[in-house]
């Protein structure tokens, strides 16, 4: 299982000009009830943060947007090569449409 989270905040200045709604995406994957959100930072700078059950409570009452993806199988990224955060996250549920490239065109793509 995999779940894909979308925030309408972000610090970066270009997604905030260019992007809709959605300026940010981060993958979560699921595994044996342990939960780990991948945030990218910048090119070649991927973190990755174990997360609990609470922690999604607490992102939902900040904002963020979730879509779970039940029956979806997590691709192998190489991070270092990934130049933002809508690719890492089209790369780890296998998705290969060129033309999606905010996380606005990914929510509706998904959802």
């Amino acid at each position: 299982m995999m779940i894909i989270a979308f925030s309408n905040k972000t610090s970066k200045i270009l997604p905030r000009i260019f992007c809709g709604k959605f300026k940010h995406v981060a993958p979560i994957t699921v595994n044996d009830d342990k939960l780990v959100l991948y945030q990218f930072v910048r090119y070649g700078n991927v973190v990755k943060i174990p997360l609990l059950a609470r922690d999604i409570e607490i992102l939902k009452a900040h904002g963020w947007r979730f879509v779970y993806l039940q029956n979806a199988q997590v691709h192998n990224v190489n991070t270092s090569r990934v130049l933002s955060c809508v690719q890492l996250a089209k790369g780890m549920i296998g998705m290969r449409c060129p033309h999606i490239q905010t996380p606005n065109a990914l929510y509706n793509m998904i959802k």
